[in-house]
């Protein structure tokens, strides 16, 4: 379980500006990026279960999300995997003369694997209507960006280096997010061609599972309540109240809301069979 708590910012203000015709892919911390683009929730936990109700009948588990009516394509835990098949889906609406954009989700240690490069490339080279957003949380699993890529470089300016139209936003800021976004898909729409958006933000949970690791040695627990200061949900609360758009009753009814539904999700998950043996070669594609 790879949980996005503390970057909920860039899948809400990302996925705000595609329509239901546009395609996402993701990386192993997807659950978010499933969400924001309309996959249900129900059929997430009961996928993260490996349940017959899951949106992959409960044979892809919490890393391996593939919903098709929501368009989302996938998401694979092989680091930067998915971004040269969201560069092929791309290429395959462009030559079928769709009006699509493909977003791709992924993490700062993507940037240095090859198919990242490649993938710019050539997404720069045929002009690909393709939305590159790399979440940079600082971390790759437990090693900091000063390990792994030179200080004097931030991310942004690789995807340049590519001749690719490129950004850098407050990742814990949904409207800086959902701005940001929003000049990219209408450049995209415009003019045609690749864009990389990159938004600095921060994971409040470990690597993988539900619990807190600040006391392991690789970041101080003065970081993490810096960054949790930064909440990208209670910031954008405290900004729709501070201008009148909506009361602190509501957010709590809302909340309210949001739980049950949650409750029921996870109800409905846990009564749910698991797949039948029979189905274990189904969906499988050999030569």
């Amino acid at each position: 379980m790879h949980l996005s708590i503390g970057q909920e910012a860039v899948s809400a203000g990302v996925c705000a500006n595609l329509t239901d015709m546009d395609y996402v892919l993701s990386s192993h911390r997807s659950h978010d990026h499933y969400l924001a683009k309309g996959g249900s929730l129900t059929a997430m936990i009961s996928e993260i279960l490996g349940k017959e109700d899951g949106c992959t009948r409960g044979k892809g588990g919490s890393m391996h999300l593939i919903d098709l009516k929501a368009g989302f394509l996938g998401a694979v835990p092989i680091v930067g995997s998915t971004i040269p098949i969201a560069a092929g889906v791309a290429l395959g609406t462009l030559m079928k003369g769709e009006k699509r954009i493909t977003t791709v989700f992924f993490g700062d240690g993507t940037i240095e694997e090859g198919v990242f490069h490649e993938a710019l490339n050539f997404a720069a080279l045929k002009k690909l209507p393709l939305l590159f957003v790399c979440e940079n949380n600082l971390y790759s699993v437990y090693s900091p960006l000063c390990v792994r890529q030179p200080s004097n470089r931030e991310i942004v300016s690789i995807a340049r280096g590519h001749g690719v139209e490129s950004y850098q936003g407050d990742g814990n800021d949904v409207l800086d997010v959902y701005q940001l976004t929003q000049k990219a898909v209408n450049t995209i729409n415009l003019r045609g061609g690749p864009v990389f958006l990159e938004f600095k933000t921060y994971r409040w949970r470990e690597h993988c599972g539900p619990n807190y690791d600040n006391t392991i040695g690789y970041r101080t627990e003065e970081e993490f309540l810096l960054w949790k200061d930064r909440c990208p949900i209670e910031r954008f609360k405290l900004y729709l109240i501070q201008h009148g758009i909506i009361d602190s009753d509501v957010i709590e009814e809302m909340s309210e809301k949001i739980k049950t539904e949650i409750k029921r999700a996870v109800q409905f998950a846990k009564k749910s069979d698991f797949p039948r043996k029979e189905e274990l070669f189904e969906g499988i594609y050999a030569k």
